[in-house]
């Protein structure tokens, strides 16, 4: 049989004070403890790290999806903004509006001289295609519309030529030839 050593000193009083066969026992519970409630928390922690993760992966799905609908809008809106800004939709829009190609071009020195013949822009019958949207809802035999305002209207007759160092005459509108406006441009 084996005997303990008799503990002197310090060391016998703190053995006074716990008793042998408790505190292997005593000292292994709040371990237990200890472990149960760190493995708890990290589980916890790595479901709602999962939770998060995966909210955000819809969130992504979800603006990657608005992304890809608002880049095709954008798209569409450029493609009209292309047919209504080319030459002949230009030409046809300015043509219902009443308007009329200018004429040769006439410039003013910093003298106030004027270069150039001045002369009013003459009414031309010309012939617009029809607008894309036009098209669609003509019928076949149906003529193209036509435009409001003065295209029927004849010419009115060239001022006569002025000279370099006189005045300007200001063209009188007739009627027939007064240029429309738009509300709101």
């Amino acid at each position: 049989m084996s005997r303990k050593p008799e503990l002197r000193g310090r060391a016998a009083r703190l053995a006074r004070l716990f008793p042998a066969g408790r505190a292997r026992q005593a000292a292994r519970t709040p371990f237990v403890l200890l472990v149960v409630l760190l493995l708890g928390g990290g589980l916890i922690g790595l479901l709602v790290l999962n939770s998060a993760l995966s909210e955000g992966s819809f969130k992504l799905d979800d603006l990657q999806k608005q992304t890809k609908n608002l880049t095709d809008e954008e798209q569409a809106l450029q493609r009209d903004i292309d047919a209504y800004s080319a030459p002949d939709a230009l030409q046809r829009r300015a043509h219902e509006l009443g308007m009329v190609p200018g004429g040769d071009p006439v410039f003013l020195g910093p003298d106030g001289t004027v270069k150039g013949v001045p002369s009013p822009a003459a009414l031309r019958q010309t012939t617009v295609p029809p607008a894309p949207e036009a098209l669609g809802t003509q019928s076949a035999g149906a003529a193209a519309p036509t435009p409001t305002g003065s295209a029927t209207a004849t010419a009115p007759a060239a001022s006569a030529p002025v000279t370099a160092a006189g005045p300007t005459p200001t063209p009188s509108l007739t009627p027939g030839t007064a240029p429309t406006t738009t509300p709101g441009r």
